[in-house]
């Protein structure tokens, strides 16, 4: 009984504490106390269950505490962990890791630099074309984001996240997704372009009018090399395992991250070998990483592209965007936007979003936001929920939506 009570007392002061020693990055976040997570819930202090469609933010592909990556991550432990800065040393499961992803992308793309988030691993796509090249412009979109370090934010097309940190890096320029008469800024002085296969924090927009291959074929006639990030589209989330591959093109340089790991952090970004090597010298070490690679997450990266490519994972999930669009029908939604498992609900304005989103956490059930679109309700669960879970979590937000319009009549 004692140690209940002392159990209940660690409870009672975790969320005070995690407010009062962990940075935050918002006023007001969610502060949900964690207990433990399986499969598709997560469950509180209170052992309250809440049915997870955002999959820490496209992060956890496979879900909580997936058997296999699990197992991966303990057998790596009991052989090592960090032995040396990434580059140096030969370590299976990052090589493995490696072949394997290289052998599922175009011939082109063969070679991997693992790094620890997709932040930097965007910091690395960068340097890497300006070495390639030999030139400073970078070009990206409106509304973008590729990461929030300083690089990558500037490229990130939302001034208002980044005027209090000028100055950023210099020589970026910006064009509109999907607006071809932007291309014209392509020049023969543009190191590279990177685009989002989905704009992800502009509201989930899918390329139209084969914009993602008329940019890389304006880039082809500069001389300049595209980068197509795939943090959030990547490892099965839209119905292939990259989201370029749903459109027609084959980037010169791709960012990944998120979902690849499992529920790990980890990042990488992937080139042609003969770009790939430009790192290694004049100057050497020309992009370093003491952790990237690290032995236990490369492990869980490897366990989580065996799982997603030996099942039907990826095909099913435009199977389950079409249910999620047949049981998504209701008054206060416009319209859903993405593909496979990477959706959102578009409300009418972002007071009813907020409202939904609030209901639902209530009533068990795990929504977002995106971050720069506040009409819109993030839907990105694990590629493993299943139907029935996929019904439980409609039924809730369809009731939510329904209380929100009775309020607001």
């Amino acid at each position: 009984m004692y140690f209940g009570n002392q159990i209940t007392k660690f409870y009672q002061i975790l969320k005070q504490d995690f407010l009062k020693y962990q940075a935050q990055t918002s006023p007001y976040p969610l502060g949900m106390e964690v207990s433990h997570a399986v499969g598709s819930y997560i469950y509180d202090t209170n052992n309250k269950k809440y049915l997870d469609f955002v999959a820490g933010v496209s992060a956890c592909a496979l879900g909580h505490q997936h058997p296999r990556v699990n197992e991966a991550i303990k057998n790596q432990l009991d052989k090592y962990s960090h032995v040396m800065v990434y580059g140096e040393y030969a370590q299976h499961p990052a090589v493995e890791y490696c072949k394997l992803l290289v052998s599922l992308l175009p011939p082109e793309l063969n070679k991997i630099y693992l790094v620890n988030s997709g932040t930097e691993a965007c910091e690395g796509a960068l340097k890497l074309v300006r070495r390639v090249t030999g030139r400073s412009q970078l070009i990206s979109c409106h509304n973008a984001y590729h990461g929030n370090t300083m690089g990558s934010m500037s490229v990130m097309g939302f001034e208002e996240r980044k005027q209090i940190f000028r100055p950023l890096i210099p020589d970026v320029d910006f064009i509109t997704f999907n607006n071809e008469a932007d291309l014209q800024k392509i020049t023969s002085k543009t190191a590279g372009v990177i685009l989002e296969s989905i704009q992800g924090g502009a509201g989930f927009i899918q390329p139209t009018n084969d914009f993602l291959l008329k940019v890389k074929q304006r880039c082809e006639a500069v001389g300049a090399l595209l980068i197509v990030d795939e943090i959030q589209p990547g490892f099965g989330r839209t119905g292939k395992l990259f989201g370029f591959e749903n459109y027609n093109v084959i980037p010169d340089v791709v960012i990944i991250g998120k979902g690849m790991g499992g529920g790990m952090p980890v990042g990488g970004f992937i080139a042609n070998e003969k770009h790939m090597d430009l790192l290694s010298h004049d100057p050497k070490l020309g992009h370093i990483t003491t952790f990237g690679g690290h032995p236990v997450i490369a492990a869980a990266c490897l366990a989580t592209l065996q799982e997603i490519t030996e099942t039907d994972l990826i095909q099913q999930t435009l199977v389950k965007e079409k249910l999620f669009r047949e049981l998504l029908v209701h008054p206060l939604i416009e319209e859903i936007r993405g593909k496979g498992l990477m959706l959102v609900a578009m409300t009418k304005n972002s007071e009813i979003t907020n409202q939904v989103i609030f209901k639902c956490q209530d009533k068990g059930l795990i929504l977002f936001w995106l971050l720069f679109e506040g009409c819109a309700i993030r839907i990105t669960p694990p590629l493993t929920i299943t139907e029935a879970e996929i019904k439980e979590g409609c039924a809730i937000i369809l009731e939510a939506m329904n209380e929100v319009m009775t309020e607001n009549c």
